[in-house]
């Protein structure tokens, strides 16, 4: 098996693997085992489990980055469709919460490149709604809205945790409008 094909499987291990039972209860020999890559290659590609938690996060922050920005665009870049694209997601029968949130937690104290990871998805999020709401008060509101949703979906099970953030997203839209008219 090639590098290249290696790392994806690997990957794709470790998201399913890390997303569904934590970074810290899964070890690197039931990665190994689900993505079928011996473990000599699984250290050629990964050396560290840090490696492959790094990789893993920013891997995952480029796909649901690209899933969120392909809906809202499909949705003329409403800002409101970011809350109907959490409403799917949190529908996802999978769903789990916040990937970033989750391993921020786990750790405790992330090492830097964890962290680094963790604060790019964030960062690059709270980017995304300054291009969508070009009033960085009002995207770092909607930032607010999007991430307690996901945190109390996550934990209540409720996707209609997206449905009150939207409302809200609604009515601080609509005052920012009036207030600057």
């Amino acid at each position: 098996m090639d590098p290249a094909e290696a790392t994806e499987r690997l990957l794709e291990a470790a998201e399913t693997l890390f997303y569904a039972h934590g970074v810290q209860a899964v070890g690197m020999d039931a990665v190994r085992e689900r993505s079928g890559v011996s473990l000599k290659r699984l250290y050629q590609c990964f050396p560290s489990k840090d490696d492959l938690v790094e990789a893993y996060l920013l891997r995952r922050d480029e796909r649901w980055r690209a899933s969120l920005r392909g809906f809202v665009r499909a949705h003329g870049d409403d800002p409101l469709a970011v809350f109907e694209w959490l409403y799917d997601w949190f529908r996802e029968p999978d769903f789990r919460g916040c990937a970033f949130i989750n391993s921020f937690g786990e750790f405790g104290e992330p090492t830097p490149r964890i962290l680094a990871a963790i604060r790019k998805h964030k960062d690059e999020v709270r980017a995304y709604l300054r291009e969508l709401v070009p009033d960085p008060p009002l995207a770092d509101m909607l930032f607010s809205l999007v991430e307690g949703a996901t945190v109390l979906a996550a934990i209540g099970g409720d996707p209609g945790e997206a449905a009150t953030a939207r409302e809200a997203a609604a009515v601080l839209i609509k005052a920012n409008k009036r207030r600057r008219t």
